[in-house]
């Protein structure tokens, strides 16, 4: 695999969607023969529109070649993700004349947990997300199709090195917070304004030692119940969305 993961293959009703109204280059469309309600009805007109190719196959055609083994009755084969660079999103946020606001993924290996960070990313107005190129999971057809989409838009970077590329942030002025249960603050009591990266941990082992001793600060999110932990991209919105709100405050 090169820097760039190849992956030519977008499931679902709602990515194609949204590939097909970015900027993604799409070579063809597989829709399941027969199915022209709904949502696809409208890939096939956006199709057309953008002059994309459209086939008819059987359903078991798409089962075949599908990874998500949720297609939806469409597959649309594009060209691989274009990652960007961590200078990328800080530019992103300069030319948008705001404070950057990043997402760090330490680790994260579960597709679905990716996909639902990049979704939520989206929607809180993140500049930029950056993962690992190791140990890491990577942009692929399950990942989109979790993220509703949301792929589409959202900035993301492969690093080498996380705990050096918190560093370049740090000199470029950005605070670095980790959610971490052994957290000394609580989220919603921390001051969450100006230039915020949020390092989000992996699934069960949480933030590395090493990047945890880069973190400005480590964050805890209360727990009241019987359950010690949340799912990684569930605690990474509820962050992300305090972000937000103390970002309206101003």
């Amino acid at each position: 695999m090169s820097d760039k993961e190849i992956e030519d293959k977008i499931e679902g009703r709602n990515s194609v969607i949204e590939a097909l109204k970015s900027n993604r280059t799409i070579n063809k469309i597989l829709v399941s023969k027969g199915d022209k309600e709904g949502s696809i009805k409208k890939i096939i007109a956006l199709a057309k529109e953008k002059k994309v190719i459209i086939q008819e196959v059987l359903k078991q055609k798409l089962d075949e070649i599908s990874k998500t083994k949720s297609h939806q009755g469409v597959i649309a084969f594009v060209s691989p993700y274009s990652y960007v660079e961590v200078c990328d999103i800080l530019e992103d946020a300069r030319k948008k004349g705001e404070e950057p606001f990043i997402i760090i993924l330490d680790e994260i290996e579960d597709p679905h947990n990716f996909g639902a960070i990049l979704r939520t990313a989206n929607a809180v107005g993140a500049h930029g997300v950056i993962i690992p190129k190791r140990r890491a999971a990577a942009i692929s057809a399950v990942v989109s199709k979790a993220s509703a989409g949301a792929v589409e838009y959202v900035n993301v970077a492969r690093v080498t090195n996380i705990a050096n590329t918190i560093d370049y942030l740090k000199e470029n002025g950005v605070w670095i917070y980790g959610i971490e249960a052994s957290g000394k603050s609580k989220f919603y009591e921390t001051d969450l304004k100006g230039s915020v990266a949020l390092v989000i941990g992996s699934e069960g082992r949480g933030i590395g030692k090493l990047v945890a001793k880069k973190c400005d600060y480590l964050l805890n999110i209360p727990m009241k119940g019987e359950i010690t932990s949340l799912n990684a991209s569930v605690a990474g919105a509820v962050v992300m969305y305090e972000v937000l709100k103390q970002r309206e405050e101003k």
